[in-house]
C-alpha cells in the first residue's frame, strides 16, 4: 500500500521502534508457559500456542516478527510447520528448538533456511541472541529500502519485487500487469526509486483520463496559440520527466494515432511540441501500465504491434488480492494503524470473525477496495474493536457500486449487438449495414464477446 509521503519517515521510525511479535509453538504446557514469561520479559510481544496446526491459523490473522517453535510435536512437527512458513512467508525469520537435536537436523534445517537451530536444554543467552538478530533482519529485510511502500509477505509478491529489483538498475522499457487496484504505480515509483534515476523526477499520466487531444499535449507539451485556449507555452510531461521515469497508466486506453506518436518519441529519444516544427531532445525511462491483454488489443487493431515491443520489454504482472491471500491480514493490519492515526479515532484491530470475513472475500477491487472496506469501518467503529457487522456493511455497500465505464460499454455493446443480430436473423452482413460497420469490424466485435451470428438465425422478432 502507499504511505503519504508526509508520514513514510514517521511509519518507517515506529516500525523499527515497536515491540517484535513473536509466536511460540511448543507442545510441552510447562516449557509454553515458563518461555512466554521469559521472552515477555525480553520485550517480546509473545503469542503462544501449543501445536503446529492452530499456530498456522493464527499466522493468517496476525503478523509476526520471528517465529520460535519445537521440532518434535504430535501432528504437524516443526520441519513441515517450517515448509508451511516459507511457501506463504518468505522472510518470516524461523529458529527450531530440540530436544533430540543431531548434526543431521541441524544441517536439514540450516539447509532449508531456518534462521536457527537450538537444542534443549534452552540457553537463554544463546536465545536471546538469535533472536534478537532475527528480529533485526525482519526489520531490514534484503528486499530493500526502495520497496518501503509495498506492504507484502506473500511468495509471489516477494519474487515479483526480487525480479523488479534485477532490472531496475537496467534502462529498459518496462511493461505492468495486473488488474484495477492491485498497485501498478505503486510498483513503478518502486523501480524508479532503485533505478539510478531516483535522483530524478517520476511523473505518472493516465492514458485514459484525458481526450486525445489534450493527452498529446500533457506528453509532448504545446506552443503558446497552438490551439484554442493555448494562453501560454508548454513542456509537456516527457520534457518534466527529462532525466527520470515517465509512467504511463492505462497504455491500452491510448487512441492509436497517438500510438504512432509514441513510438516516434520513443524510437528518436525526442519530441516535438504541438505547433511547434522543432525537435527536443529527451532522456527518459518509460515504464507503462494496464489491465488490458494488450495481445488482444493488438489482434482487435486497437494496439500497435510495433509500440507493443518497444513497451514491453521486460513483463511484470501484479497478483491480484485474491492470488495473495497472505497479505491480507498484514495490509488490514497496516491499513487500519494509518486511518486509524489519520481520523485520530482510538482502535486497535479487526475482530477475529472480521479478519477471517476479510480473508475470505473474493476483492474484485483488490487493494484499493480493501483500503475503502477498512477506511469505512475505521470511521463508523464505536469500539475499539471492529465487528464483524460493519465489515459485512462495508463489503455489501461496496458490492451494489456503479460499474466502471469499460464494463458499462462492454455491457451495453454486447445488448446492442444481439438485438442487432436478432434485427438481421444472423446476416452479419445486413448487421453489419444496420451498424454501419464494415464487416471484418463486426466479425471482429463478435468475436471480442463470444457471439455466434447463427445462433440468430430464425430468432428474429
Amino acid at each position: 500500500m502507499i504511505t503519504s509521503p508526509a508520514k513514510t519517515n514517521d511509519l518507517a521510525a515506529s516500525q523499527t521502534k515497536k515491540t517484535p511479535r513473536l509466536l511460540l509453538v511448543e507442545d510441552d504446557e510447562n516449557l509454553l508457559r515458563l518461555l512466554t514469561i521469559r521472552l515477555q520479559g525480553e520485550g517480546y510481544d509473545v503469542t503462544p500456542s501449543n501445536n503446529a496446526t492452530q499456530a498456522l491459523r493464527m499466522m493468517f490473522n496476525n503478523t509476526f516478527d520471528v517465529v520460535l517453535s519445537d521440532i518434535r510435536m504430535p501432528g504437524l512437527d516443526g520441519l513441515s510447520f517450517f515448509d508451511e512458513i516459507i511457501h506463504r512467508y518468505i522472510n518470516l525469520p524461523v529458529v527450531l528448538m530440540t530436544a533430540h537435536g543431531t548434526i543431521k537436523d541441524a544441517v536439514a534445517a540450516t539447509q532449508k533456511g531456518v534462521f536457527g537451530f537450538l537444542t534443549k536444554p534452552i540457553d537463554h543467552d544463546e536465545l536471546r541472541k538469535v533472536l534478537a538478530r532475527a528480529t533485526q533482519k525482519n526489520t531490514t529485510s534484503d528486499i530493500g529500502d526502495w520497496c518501503k511502500d509495498i506492504v507484502t509477505r506473500a511468495p509471489e509478491m516477494t519474487k515479483l519485487l526480487l525480479q523488479a529489483h534485477r532490472i531496475a538498475g537496467k534502462n529498459v522499457s518496462v511493461l505492468i500487469n495486473g488488474a484495477s487496484g492491485t498497485g501498478k504505480e505503486l510498483l513503478a515509483k518502486a523501480i524508479h526509486r532503485a533505478s539510478d534515476r531516483a535522483n530524478k523526477p517520476f511523473v505518472a499520466i493516465n492514458c485514459g483520463a484525458l481526450p486525445e487531444n489534450l493527452l498529446e499535449s500533457e506528453l509532448f507539451g504545446h506552443t503558446k496559440g497552438a490551439f484554442t485556449g493555448a494562453v501560454q507555452s508548454s513542456t509537456g510531461l516527457f520534457r518534466e520527466a527529462h532525466g527520470g521515469t515517465l509512467f504511463l497508466d492505462e497504455i491500452g486506453d491510448m487512441p492509436t494515432s497517438l500510438q504512432v506518436k509514441l513510438l516516434r518519441a520513443i524510437q528518436e529519444r525526442t519530441v516535438r511540441p504541438v505547433g511547434s516544427a522543432t525537435n527536443i531532445d529527451i532522456d527518459v525511462r518509460i515504464i507503462s501500465a494496464t489491465h488490458k491483454d494488450l495481445q488482444l488489443e493488438m489482434e482487435e487493431d486497437r494496439f500497435r504491434e510495433d509500440l507493443y515491443y518497444r513497451l514491453n520489454v521486460v513483463n511484470l504482472r501484479i497478483p491480484s488480492l485474491k492470488e495473495r491471500f497472505e497479505d491480507i491480514p498484514l495490509l488490514t493490519n497496516h491499513l487500519l494503524k494509518q486511518s486509524a492515526e489519520r481520523h485520530g479515532v482510538k482502535v486497535t484491530r479487526f475482530s477475529s470473525d472480521a479478519l477471517n470475513r476479510l480473508g475470505t472475500s473474493d476483492w474484485p477491487g483488490n487493494v484499493r477496495q480493501l483500503v475503502n472496506v477498512v477506511e469505512q469501518c475505521v470511521a463508523l467503529t464505536q469500539t475499539p474493536v471492529i465487528p464483524l457487522s460493519l465489515v459485512e456493511q462495508a463489503l455489501s455497500e461496496l458490492s451494489q457500486n456503479w460499474p466502471t465505464l469499460t464494463q458499462a460499454r462492454d455491457s451495453f455493446e454486447y445488448q446492442y449487438l444481439c438485438r442487432l443480430l436478432q434485427l438481421a436473423d444472423g446476416n452479419v452482413t445486413r448487421a453489419s449495414d444496420l451498424a454501419g460497420r464494415n464487416r471484418t469490424d463486426m466479425h471482429k466485435l463478435l468475436k471480442k464477446h463470444g457471439l455466434n451470428a447463427a445462433d440468430f438465425r430464425g430468432n428474429k422478432d
